[in-house]
C-alpha cells in the first residue's frame, strides 16, 4: 500500500518544488515600484473597482501569490497608490515669492496631479491613509501659511479647504464623465442648454439668459477661477 504512494508523494514535491522556483522567479522580476506602477494605470484607465490581486497579477504577467509577497492586502496597496500619487506634488515653493503664490503654486501642483490620475481623487478623498509624501506636503503648506501670518488653528484649517478645493475642482470638471465620446459628450451639452433655454423667461430669466453659460464646457476656465477664487479668500481672511 505505501508502494503506490509514493509515486504520488514524488509527484506532489516535484510540483511544490516547481511551484517555489516559480515564485521566487516571479519575485525576484516584480519590484514593489513595478506593481504600485501598473495598480495605478489600472486604476487609472478603469477606476480602482477593477483593481483586483487577480487582475493586476494577469497584466503583470505573474501569479496574484507573488503579489502578496510585496503588499499583505488591497489596503496596504491602496496606501502604496496614495504615496505614489502624493510623491507627485511638486513642494519645491519658490522662497523669493509671496506667500499667496506660494499657496498657488502647490494647489496648482495639486490639481495637476489630481488630473493626470483619474483614480486619485476617490484614493486622497478617503484620507484615512497615511503618507509620508502627503505629510510633507501638509508641512509646507503650513510653514506657507504661518509665514502669512495665520496661527495654527487658520492654517490647519485653510491646509484642509486647499485639499477639498483641489479635489472638488477635479470631481466638478464641467463636461467630465468618462466612457464617453466627445460626440456623446457634446450631445449632453446640447441637451442640456437646450433644456434651460426653453424654461419659462417669466420665472427663470436668469438661467434662459445664462444657458450657454451654465452649460459651458470650459475645463481650463474651471480649474484656473476655482483656483483664483479659493486664493482670493485666503488673501482676505488673511487680511482680517
Amino acid at each position: 500500500m505505501h508502494k503506490d504512494r509514493l509515486p504520488c508523494t514524488a509527484y506532489s514535491c516535484q510540483v511544490m518544488a516547481s511551484t517555489q522556483a516559480r515564485d521566487a522567479a516571479e519575485r525576484a522580476r516584480l519590484s514593489k515600484a513595478a506593481v504600485v506602477e501598473q495598480a495605478l494605470a489600472l486604476g487609472d484607465a478603469e477606476g480602482l473597482e477593477a483593481l483586483t490581486y487577480r487582475r493586476l497579477a494577469q497584466e503583470l504577467g505573474v501569479t496574484p501569490m507573488a503579489l502578496y509577497w510585496h503588499f499583505r492586502n488591497k489596503e496596504e496597496l491602496l496606501s502604496g497608490l496614495v504615496e505614489r500619487i502624493w510623491s507627485e506634488l511638486d513642494t519645491g515653493i519658490d522662497p523669493s515669492a509671496g506667500w499667496p503664490l506660494q499657496l498657488r503654486s502647490l494647489l496648482e501642483s495639486l490639481v495637476g496631479v489630481l488630473r493626470s490620475h483619474p483614480c486619485a481623487s476617490q484614493l486622497l478623498a478617503a484620507g484615512e491613509k497615511q503618507s509620508v509624501s502627503a505629510l510633507k506636503a501638509i508641512e509646507v503648506t503650513l510653514e506657507v501659511l504661518r509665514s502669512g501670518g495665520f496661527d495654527p488653528v487658520h492654517a490647519a484649517e485653510v491646509a484642509r479647504s486647499a485639499l477639498w478645493t483641489g479635489l472638488t475642482l477635479v470631481m466638478s470638471e464641467p463636461g467630465f464623465e468618462p466612457g464617453l465620446t466627445e460626440a456623446e459628450r457634446a450631445e449632453k451639452i446640447r441637451r442640456a442648454r437646450a433644456e434651460l433655454a426653453v424654461l419659462p423667461p417669466d420665472r427663470y430669466p436668469c438661467l434662459v439668459d445664462g444657458a450657454t453659460a451654465m452649460t459651458a464646457h470650459d475645463p481650463e476656465f474651471h480649474y484656473r477661477f476655482g483656483i483664483d477664487l479659493f486664493i482670493a479668500g485666503v488673501e482676505t481672511m488673511a487680511g482680517q
